[in-house]
């Protein structure tokens, strides 16, 4: 591994042809050879895939983790493309051309083997981020009546063109329906001259709609344990496989996208350092824009108490405090929410349930912090840390009261504002933190005023 490293260093520096680091690479797990290509410029990561075998390229750019397949794949010959993408599973072959640009499309296409350009015309008609396009047409299936024998021997046949053999699925000679999933497990203890129909439990398989959103289908996985679902259309005919490794990479590009949001910005389609200045720029402006305007609101709101301010200046002082606190906790209710959508542990009708939940949640957690604010002024007046004025027991609980009624809130308002997001059709995962902290921060100035305004009343105000 020492020697590889050096020799990735030296592409880099121009002192390693290429050929060698292919050779080398070439011996390596792919994962493990993908992650140091992903380390290297593009114009040397081309020149390794071109001068590799083309079993070992075939088997690198079928890995989702390579960050700049369809990049390579556009700077290869027409010639040198098109006989990997041949070689290449359907599905994978759908994701570049999904990067690739249109004039790079047609020009490739029609080099393509009659096979591929079936495949690629069959799945690119599927939207995004569905069982479509995460499908296979590469599957093992089988006429209901063959035999075990047959079925092995068929596996055999075409094991090597195959994404998956763990399932074999067997289809009506006539209608070419789906009857049933078999495991590979079952079928190779079976007896060689029993009906393939005799083998695995007689229950109809799982299946999906090719539109069928992929979160939905990642919930079938992980309910039933599956390593492989078929696709079938409105006639039960299998259309494709999802397998378990399609799904795993689905849902890690959701999550990611999830994170993003929830972090205030847009989904990033390219890993960071692929990302281009402009292009990072506009992911992260509209959002931070959309946010200081919303910001603007708090100045507005404390223009508003200008008077209040001026009279009892010492108020100012908790302001960082009382806001933060509120869009802490609004925070905290919307992660929570938003994970809890995506599992469907809960759903649209129980937003009154959790509304019933948070709010003694949220008063719970403004006494707790509350009496910690009350305890930290009453501390620095007594040790002299700090003079608060004559009036300081009535500032602080002007500050304990302040900060139940905005943890409350917050709490209340970050839980509703997924439930408000699914209802009108967005995805939960925007309700950002940045978002919910700004919305809590306006109001939280005014019920921090108007708690001031009733208690210090006569006295400070």
């Amino acid at each position: 591994m020492n020697d590889l490293r050096f020799n990735t260093d030296a592409v880099h520096t121009g002192l390693a042809p290429a050929l060698t680091l292919a050779e080398q690479l070439a011996t390596m797990q792919a994962a493990d050879a993908v992650e140091l290509l992903n380390e290297l410029e593009l114009a040397d990561s081309i020149g390794i895939i071109a001068e590799m075998p083309r079993d070992h390229a075939v088997l690198i750019l079928d890995q989702p983790e390579l960050h700049s397949a369809a990049a390579i794949i556009e700077a290869l010959p027409d010639a040198t493309a098109c006989a990997l993408l041949d070689a290449m599973s359907a599905d994978r072959v759908t994701d570049i051309f999904h990067e690739l640009d249109e004039k790079i499309r047609d020009r490739l296409f029609p080099g393509l083997c009659r096979e591929t350009q079936a495949a690629l015309r069959k799945l690119l008609r599927y939207p995004p981020h569905t069982a479509g396009s995460l499908m296979t047409t590469e599957f093992v299936s089988v006429p209901a009546d063959w035999s075990v024998a047959q079925t092995l021997q068929h596996i055999r046949e075409v094991e090597r063109s195959r994404e998956t053999v763990y399932a074999i699925y067997v289809i009506d000679p006539a209608t070419k329906s789906l009857l049933r999933a078999v495991a590979l497990r079952r079928l190779i203890t079976s007896e060689p001259d029993v009906s393939i129909m005799s083998v695995g439990r007689d229950v109809a398989p799982v299946t999906v709609a090719p539109l069928t959103d992929q979160e939905d289908v990642a919930r079938l996985f992980r309910k039933h344990d599956l390593l492989a679902v078929p696709v079938v259309n409105d006639g039960n005919q299998i259309i494709g496989i999802v397998t378990v490794d399609d799904v795993i990479d689905a849902m890690t590009q959701e999550m990611t996208e999830d994170t993003l949001k929830f972090g205030g910005m847009e989904a990033l389609n390219k890993p960071y350092m692929q990302i281009g200045f402009l292009q990072m720029i506009s992911k992260r402006a509209g959002w931070l824009g959309v946010l200081f305007l919303s910001e603007m609101l708090t100045a507005s709101a404390m223009q508003h108490f200008e008077g209040e301010l001026e009279k009892a200046v010492v108020l100012t002082l908790f302001i960082p405090l009382i806001m933060s606190s509120g869009g802490n906790s609004g925070s905290q209710a919307t992660s929570l929410l938003i994970r809890a959508l995506a599992l469907q542990e809960l759903r649209l009708k129980d937003w009154w349930r959790v509304a019933l939940r948070e709010i003694p949640t949220g008063l719970v957690l403004g006494s707790f912090l509350g009496l910690i604010g009350v305890v930290r002024i009453t501390t620095w007046q007594m040790l002299g840390l700090f003079d608060y004025g004559q009036h300081w027991p009535l500032i602080a609980a002007t500050v304990g009261t302040a900060l139940i009624g905005i943890v409350t809130f917050g709490s209340l308002v970050g839980s509703m504002l997924p439930f408000i997001l699914q209802k009108t059709g967005f995805d939960p995962a925007s309700a950002s933190a940045p978002f919910v902290a700004t919305l809590v921060d306006v109001t939280g100035l005014v019920i921090y005023f108007s708690i001031a305004l009733v208690i210090l009343s006569g006295t400070l105000l």
